[in-house]
This record gives C-alpha cells, sequence and structure tokens, in this order.
C-alpha cells in the first residue's frame, strides 16, 4: 500500500479541486493510502510519500505553485516523484519543467496508463467527496463555497479556438456526451445526497447530444422548479434545487429550440458571454438575452471580459447594455434578469502570464484599479437596476471617465467626498494638467506617490 499526499496550492477557489478527487478515487480502488490538504502543511511534510500529486490552476498562480513545489520536495524520495497537472502545468509545462524536474500530466487524465500501469481512465471516474469534507479530513481546515453539489461534465473541449482561452491546449478534442448519470448516482449513494448540479462544461451547446444532455439532467430530479428536502429539528425544510453550466454558453449556438429545452431544467443562471463589444456580437447577445426571457429562463448572468482588446469605454457600453436590457424585460413583463460579472484579462501564456499585472493596449493601472474600486463594494457583480449601475459607473461616458481617474478612496467612498465638495474640487484641480505633463502620465500609471507635485491640492487629496 503506497502513500500519497494530494496538495491543492492555497490560492483562492470556491470549486473543489475535481482532478485531485478523482485521482483520490484511483489510488484508493489501488488500495493506497492517500490524504490531501491545502497549501502548506508541515506534520504532512515531515512525512515520506510515495508520490505527491499537486494541481495548478490559472499561469498567474505562477509563484504561490513554485513555492508550494518547492516546500514539499524533501517529502519524496525523488522530485519526479511530484505530480503536477491542471491549466498551469499544461500550458506552462515547459516552464514549470525548468524550474523543478517534477513529473507534467498535461491535459486530461482521459486515458489509462497514464499515472500507472493498470486499466483506469481517471477522468471518468467518480471524484472521492470525502477528502473535502473538514469533518473526516483532519488536514483540511478550508471550507469550499461549492461543495454542496454534484460536480462534473457532460461534454469536453470546446468547437471555438479563442485566443484568451486554454481549453484548445487541456482539452483538444470534443467529447460530445458523458454520462452524468452513472456519476450522480455514484456519489449520491457513497457520499450523500448534493443540493445542485454544477457542470463544468466548456461549451455545450456545441454537443450533437444536447437534447439527450438536458433528459439526463431531468432524469436526475433537476427539472424546472425542483426542490430539495432535509430534515431539521424535526421539521421539514424546502429550497429549489438548481443547475448551473458555470463555464457559460455560446450565444452563437443557442436556438430557440435549445433555449426551450434548457428552460426545461432548474437552471440558475443561465450564463452567457460577453466577451466583446463588436456590432456583430452586440446584435447576437441582445437577441439570445432576449430569447431566454421569451422562454421563460429568468436568471441571467454573463462574464464580461475587459483588458483584453477592448477599451474602457466598451466596458461601460456593454454593462449599461445589460441595464437597458432589464429594463427592456421589464416593459414586456417578464421576470428574467440579468446580472454582470466584468472579468480582467490575463494572458495565459508568455512571460505577462505569471502574474495579474498585464495591462492592455487600450487600459492603464489607473483605470484598472478604478474597475477594481468600484467592484468592490458588491464583490465584483453588476446588478440590474439602473439607480445602481448610474451611481457606480456613471450616468454617461464622461461621468464615467471622470470616475476613472478619481482617487481610489474617492471611488469606494462616493457619497462622502461628493458632500464635502472634494470630488468637485478634484475634478478641478485634474482637469488642469496637461495630458503631455508628468504628473498627468504618473496618475494614470499608478504610480504616484514618488514624486512631488507642484499641485498641493493633488498632492493631499490623492496620497
Amino acid at each position: 500500500m503506497a502513500k500519497i499526499l494530494l496538495v491543492e496550492p492555497a490560492y483562492k477557489n470556491k470549486y473543489p479541486p475535481l482532478a485531485l478527487m478523482k485521482i483520490s478515487s484511483y489510488h484508493k480502488k489501488l488500495g493506497d493510502d492517500v490524504y490531501f490538504c491545502r497549501g502548506k502543511n508541515a506534520k504532512l511534510r515531515d512525512e515520506k510519500w510515495e508520490r505527491i500529486y499537486i494541481s495548478t490552476l490559472f499561469t498567474f498562480h505562477w509563484k504561490i505553485t513554485l513555492d508550494t513545489i518547492e516546500y514539499y520536495k524533501e517529502s519524496v524520495e525523488d522530485i519526479s516523484n511530484i505530480f503536477c497537472g491542471g491549466v498551469l502545468a499544461t500550458v506552462l509545462s515547459l516552464e514549470l519543467k525548468a524550474k523543478y524536474d517534477v513529473t507534467i500530466v498535461s491535459g486530461l487524465i482521459d486515458k489509462s496508463g497514464i499515472l500507472g500501469k493498470d486499466e483506469h481512465v481517471i477522468d471518468i471516474m467518480p471524484p472521492d467527496y470525502s477528502i473535502i469534507d473538514t469533518t473526516s479530513n483532519q488536514y483540511l481546515e478550508y471550507e469550499y463555497p461549492i461543495k454542496d453539489s454534484y460536480i462534473a461534465y457532460s461534454t469536453r473541449g470546446c468547437v471555438r479556438n479563442c485566443s484568451f482561452c486554454a481549453v484548445p491546449t487541456i482539452e483538444p478534442c470534443f467529447t460530445h456526451y458523458i454520462d452524468i448519470k452513472q456519476q450522480v448516482n455514484y456519489i449520491r449513494e457513497n457520499y450523500g445526497e448534493k443540493k445542485h448540479l454544477l457542470l463544468l462544461d466548456n461549451n455545450v451547446l456545441a454537443s450533437k447530444d444536447f437534447d439527450r444532455i438536458i433528459d439526463d439532467i431531468k432524469e436526475l430530479g433537476y427539472h424546472k422548479g425542483a426542490v430539495y428536502r432535509t430534515m431539521k429539528n424535526g421539521r421539514t425544510s424546502v429550497s429549489r434545487k438548481y443547475v448551473d453550466f458555470n463555464q457559460g454558453i455560446d450565444a452563437r449556438l443557442l436556438t430557440k429550440e435549445k433555449c426551450i429545452k434548457l428552460s426545461e431544467i432548474a437552471i440558475r443562471p443561465l450564463r452567457i458571454a460577453f466577451d466583446s463589444a463588436d456590432e456583430k456580437t452586440v446584435a447576437i447577445y441582445k437577441e439570445k438575452t432576449l430569447l431566454a426571457a421569451e422562454c421563460g429562463i429568468e436568471h441571467l448572468s454573463n462574464y464580461i471580459l475587459f483588458n483584453f482588446d477592448d477599451t474602457p469605454a466598451d466596458l461601460y457600453n456593454r454593462l449599461e447594455i445589460n441595464v437597458l436590457l432589464n429594463e427592456e424585460f421589464q416593459r414586456k413583463g417578464y421576470k428574467t434578469r440579468i446580472w454582470s460579472f466584468p472579468m480582467k484579462y490575463s494572458p495565459i501564456k508568455g512571460e505577462n502570464s505569471l502574474d495579474r499585472k498585464f495591462i492592455g493596449e487600450n487600459w492603464n493601472k489607473k483605470y484598472i484599479r478604478a474597475i477594481h474600486c468600484i467592484l468592490n463594494a458588491t464583490h465584483g457583480v453588476v446588478g440590474p437596476k439602473k439607480e445602481y449601475f448610474h451611481i457606480a459607473f456613471g450616468k454617461n461616458l464622461d461621468e464615467y471617465r471622470k470616475i476613472l481617474v478619481m482617487p481610489e478612496k474617492y471611488i469606494i467612498n462616493r457619497k462622502h467626498y461628493e458632500e464635502a465638495g472634494l470630488t468637485e474640487k478634484w475634478h478641478s484641480v485634474f482637469k488642469q494638467l496637461p495630458a503631455d505633463s508628468q504628473i498627468y502620465n504618473f496618475i494614470l500609471n499608478g504610480d504616484i506617490k514618488n514624486i512631488t507635485f507642484p499641485i498641493d491640492d493633488l498632492l493631499i487629496h490623492y496620497t
């Protein structure tokens, strides 16, 4: 019996490490002794392990990933007994290998023999939920926000090849159908009933078996209006069950027939990407969100990519489109609402991919920081109400541009500084700065504390 350690670096992650959960099932099937922890654990490091598996996520987690490998490298007989897989390990395999001579597991573990000389295909194995249970795992103190869900894939890969996405590298072949019924039923029998169904498909609408997938979801008890019952203190509590295709759907592939099928399940929210502000994308996006509302899907959410090839104005315009769509839904009597999640783009390859400092061609540090400050109050969410949008982002592009150059504390504590008359004073001072001046450029580059300013007001109120 081998001793196996599974480690997820201690970056923020609300989703449990599905690959490690499946690797746990694999090694337990072989009769091995398996342990799981997040980050650095001194007691586990002092043990000797036949193998250590370290998962990786985004490439900008480069430093914390290297730190984790460094921490555990003496816990194995040879560093090649540390196995690294996941997004970073796949996309930056050469760079990682140059730092540490670990064993790289690129892409999916979807063939037998990848981790051992046996017939098991790990990617189709059921996940081991016991390793993320803090009541049974003494080495885990972290509660995953998404833990009361069946986590699965009903397809693999994507038919698109977007330059900002790692999926074509990690999952290069599109798999049209994976039977989720078998996975969910196994989890139910071995780890108990879960409330929600989380599907990590990258482009489920591209599947030729889409209708079959929806029928599977309904068969598993996630039809529209499905409820979850629990007993507490002798009383039955009833709440809604939800299905979440968390990676979003491709609006270009959403037909009326497919939308009707989606409306048959307990989907909440329906996530639709809104990555570009070009005229064609906007037209498709508006058409498909209205189609979803017509089909009775009430909760919509979208990822709005910024800092890529867009401009700050493009971000404002896309957010405003959602606000206006919410108003149109109300006028037409639909219950549908849209919540937006702006997401800052970070490259997935090259030197700029190793942290989150990348600034797009049309952006600068000040604008990026300003957007983060605006979103700070709502934890990254832009709601459906126009009143809030106008307060947070401005009533028009001119107001929005003024907000972007304001001091961070002015943005976060907007009402206080406006009532004190300091916001107006700031704009008056900033307006006097020549666009080619050193101070102006230092402000936009986010480096304004290392020089002496000739304008006292600017120094006092900005720093």
